[in-house]
């Protein structure tokens, strides 16, 4: 059965109301290679109410509201590809297809989405419902980074986006532990694998050189790299913290890498390996041709390439 796309959809399972919403820069593909569909899964089972709203329209409410807002949290992504290596080739050209929309025509996708969908939420909706940042965009842009595409340093995504919390990596754990914590009223900042931002710098974190500090010099931006890097293995790794202005991006220790036990139960889940009907409608999607009967065999890598993300997102430790 699919996650629900829309009221009825939720409806017809009982709910008046959910507690999870997750927005994504994808269309909602049930595949265990969408995180979207992963964490979506993984929430039900533990028994949330969880529903998906793929690709919403940036100018109106209609799309952002369908399925009303969520008594425990928004979650945004901005799909399997970061929208920016989504949207724009190496030479800075705009791409003209999209593997993950209906149709293949790159026209839903917004540039820096994960942004853009925050800024939809709290347009729409004045309450309290947290926002919370993940997948590949997010995770990746945790941390002070550099933009190819603006050829500039841009400050953590939590200070850009405006959003509550951050999970990074396979988020599967730290999601259930967010959701128990929201769901009994009680903080969730001792969250392994979680970022926010805090006006005090937490005792016993590393020190990452201040936001101001890399933008003025390359030789510090290089040191907070470095330590960035090798503060990710969850066996290791201490928390860290970096300071922009008067406040500080907090980066709790990395979610510990799952046994293969709970990794067999998570993939073996009954997936539709398919796009919903909702969007279905809209068009086929080409990624779905590669991905829909493929096995998924191990997460992680122990290699470094330089070109490469899956040791940061995922970890070195292949499991």
């Amino acid at each position: 059965m699919f996650l629900p796309t829309t009221r009825a959809e939720m409806l017809n399972r009982g709910w008046d109301e959910l507690d999870v919403i997750l927005v994504s820069g994808d269309s909602y593909i049930d595949t265990p290679y969408s995180g979207i569909a992963v964490i979506g899964r993984v929430l039900i089972n533990a028994g949330y109410r969880v529903g998906v709203i793929a690709q919403p329209d940036l100018t109106s409410a209609q799309d952002i509201s369908r399925l009303g807002e969520p008594a425990l949290f928004w979650g945004v992504s901005g799909g399997t590809v970061d929208s920016m290596v989504a949207n724009y080739t190496a030479t800075l050209r705009k791409r003209r297809t999209d593997d993950f929309t209906p149709g293949g025509v790159n026209n839903r996708r917004p540039d820096r989405a994960v942004i853009a969908y925050t800024n939809l939420i709290k347009k729409h909706f004045k309450s309290n419902s947290p926002i919370v940042l993940g997948g590949i965009e997010a995770s990746l842009r945790r941390i002070t980074h550099y933009d190819y595409w603006s050829d500039r340093l841009r400050a953590p995504i939590l200070f850009d986006s405006k959003a509550d919390y951050l999970l990074f990596g396979m988020a599967e754990s730290s999601t259930l532990e967010l959701a128990a914590a929201l769901r009994e009223q009680r903080s969730p900042r001792d969250i392994r694998g979680l970022a926010y931002l805090a006006k005090e710098f937490p005792a016993g974190y590393i020190e990452l050189p201040s936001f101001e500090e890399v933008l003025a010099d390359k030789q510090a931006f290089t040191r907070m790299f470095h330590l960035f890097y090798h503060n990710n293995d969850p066996i290791t790794a201490k928390g860290l913290a970096q300071r922009k202005g008067d406040r500080y991006l907090v980066l709790n220790p990395p979610a510990r890498t799952l046994e293969q036990s709970r990794l067999d139960e998570i993939y073996s889940d009954d997936y539709q390996r398919a796009q919903h009907p909702y969007y279905e409608n809209q068009g086929p999607v080409k990624a779905l041709e590669t991905i829909r009967f493929a096995i998924p065999t191990h997460r992680g890598c122990y290699g470094e390439c330089n070109f490469c993300a899956i040791a940061v997102h995922e970890g070195r430790t292949v499991s």
